[in-house]
């Protein structure tokens, strides 16, 4: 028997995979602290990540410089226990027994600053709802 991980693992998927599901999983990882497994991916990948989301995170102190937009395979949505769409109109392959939801959220795409950090903040919320129905307390990020 191979030996597989416990920990709850979540997929954020969004077209362009370069704002929103970027910022999703930005937090869940920092907010996680490493206890859920995170992925992010778009039916057609941008170049590069929107560089006001990065920004915006890095304000919160998270950076997300480093991530790539990738390309959403069912491979990605079967080994995740929860797939979120981030209101875009992704179509994600369904297979039995995995969670789905579909966060309504403003695209971050053209936008400045101003307009990117009520999304942030709203991404935010959601990911630490997610938290707390995964089970997994928060990492306080002002400590870090």
């Amino acid at each position: 028997m191979t030996e597989t991980t416990t920990r709850p693992s979540a997929l954020f998927v969004c077209v362009h995979n370069a704002g929103r599901s970027q910022m999703a999983a930005g937090y869940l990882r920092a907010l996680s602290g490493g206890a859920v497994e995170v992925r992010s991916a778009g039916s057609a990948p941008a170049d590069q990540i929107n560089p006001t989301a990065v920004e915006a995170m890095l304000e919160e102190g998270i950076d997300i410089r480093a991530e790539q937009p990738k390309v959403l395979t069912p491979d990605a949505v079967q080994a995740s226990d929860v797939v979120i769409t981030m209101g875009c109109g992704d179509v994600c392959p369904i297979y039995p027994g995995k969670r789905y939801e579909d966060w309504k959220l403003d695209d971050p795409a053209g936008q400045g600053i101003e307009a990117v950090r009520p999304i942030r903040d709203a991404i935010r919320a959601r990911v630490l709802a997610l938290l707390d129905e995964l089970g997994v307390s928060p990492v306080d990020l002002t400590l870090t």
